[in-house]
């Protein structure tokens, strides 16, 4: 059977690997830098796609307001209308009024929503660092085992 020096090292199961403690310390080093380079690109797409959420429930929110003050001039017109004449136009200036604050009432309550705390929460991420904290205390747990005669060091 002809080796190629050139073919990454495979491993097979419940074979023995004859590995030195640097080399394995030299890939645990390695695999955790990936892990983490991961684990940071996980944490930035996620964090761009919450507060891509965040900018849509502020303009909402943003709308609301303006809505809302637009509501308010036709309430005071309203207002300076009946009290002075007490014919109908007021009224329509009082029904166009609530009808304005009714469409801001309802954009608050969107922009409000996709402003919770737990809404921007980053999950998947805090999902994944979780279950790389709960292997790592797996790995930590498990006893060593014990140096023979012939134990490399």
């Amino acid at each position: 059977m002809a080796v190629d020096p050139e073919a990454p090292e495979v491993i097979e199961p419940g074979v023995k690997a004859e590995r030195s403690l640097s080399t394995l310390l030299s890939d645990l080093a390695g695999e955790t830098v990936e892990l983490l380079r991961q684990e940071l690109t996980l944490f930035k797409a996620e964090l761009q796609e919450k507060l891509s959420r965040a900018g849509i429930g502020a303009a909402a929110l943003a709308a609301a307001a303006l809505i809302a003050f637009s509501g308010w001039l036709f309430l005071l017109l309203a207002a300076t209308y009946a009290l002075a004449i007490v014919v109908p136009p007021w009224a329509a200036a009082l029904i166009v009024g609530v009808l304005v604050l009714a469409i801001a009432g309802v954009l608050a309550l969107i922009g409000r929503s996709r402003m919770r705390a737990d809404a921007l929460m980053p999950e998947r991420t805090m999902r994944a660092l979780r279950e790389d904290q709960a292997w790592i205390k797996e790995r930590f747990r498990q006893p060593a085992p014990t140096a023979g005669p012939d134990a490399r060091i």
